[in-house]
């Protein structure tokens, strides 16, 4: 009787635990607030009047100088709300997603981009964390090439914002995104990446391993050298358009092209004044 070999499974390898890499968006990413960048916008598209952009612009100064205390943040909260009450979502989403490169790109720190690129390479996820609303943020995201995207959820009725606010992704509540997210894809928090150039953004950085802040103040540098988190300069904006949407060669070549035939004429009719 001949005995048959035994039957051996083939030995598996543990599966290397999924990490992540999450990037607050407004001057860590980008060197401004991603609201006041859509603002010349929305007031050609009729969304804002020229008041709404003064008291816009009042509160992207205090976020920019790094005054926004608890109250202050509140009030810029309320303000959002009130704002965008009866906004029609499509249109603003249209004017974010058609304006993006030419309101953003100015502003898009390269040293961000760089990072972004290292961690898709090391096969982590790249996760956009801001506290502007999704319509904002998500096509920031996209042009940068992020894989998920944790903002503030507007309530939406009839196409329209409410005005309410369903989840307000600022402070304690990025962590709890933060966590949520890594709960639903599996992430191993303990081997991710954090980067923020705000205090109020502590709860996300200390929910993972690795965590960076951006240019920080005096406070936030304190806070950094206290929990053991590096610390980065970002310094050098760049064009975002031609890293995400090369333009071809040949409308490259049509465009030289018609300069030198502009140049050509100019240069006939120069000769012909000169001869007359």
């Amino acid at each position: 009787m001949t005995e048959q070999a035994p039957q051996i499974a083939p030995r598996t390898m543990p599966r290397a635990p999924r990490t992540a890499a999450f990037f607050d968006l407004d001057k860590t990413i980008i060197a401004t607030s991603s609201s006041a960048a859509f603002s010349k916008p929305f007031l050609a598209g009729g969304l804002l009047s020229h008041a709404d952009v003064l008291r816009s612009a009042y509160a992207h100064f205090v976020f920019m100088i790094g005054n926004a205390d608890a109250d202050q943040t509140e009030r810029m909260r309320a303000h959002l709300s009130s704002l965008v009450t009866g906004w029609d979502v499509a249109k603003v989403r249209q004017i974010v997603t058609e304006t993006v490169h030419e309101f953003i790109d100015p502003y898009v720190y390269a040293e961000a981009v760089q990072l972004i690129a290292d961690h898709h390479a090391a096969g982590r996820d790249v996760v956009v964390v801001s506290a502007s609303a999704a319509v904002l943020v998500e096509p920031i995201a996209a042009a940068l090439g992020a894989d998920h995207v944790l903002s503030t959820q507007m309530s939406v009725a009839d196409g329209r914002f409410t005005g309410e606010i369903d989840f307000y992704n600022y402070g304690d509540n990025k962590a709890v995104g933060v966590r949520r997210l890594a709960a639903r894809e599996e992430y191993d928090l303990a081997g991710s990446f954090a980067y923020s150039d705000s205090i109020t953004d502590a709860p996300m950085l200390a929910a993972v391993g690795h965590a960076y802040v951006v240019n920080p103040d005096r406070v936030l540098r304190r806070r950094a050298a206290e929990s053991g988190w590096g610390v980065l300069a970002f310094t050098r904006p760049i064009a975002l358009r031609p890293r995400i949407e090369p333009v071809p060669v040949i409308a490259v070549v049509g465009t030289a092209a018609v300069g030198v035939a502009v140049w050509l004429i100019w240069r006939a009719a120069r000769r012909r004044s000169r001869r007359a």
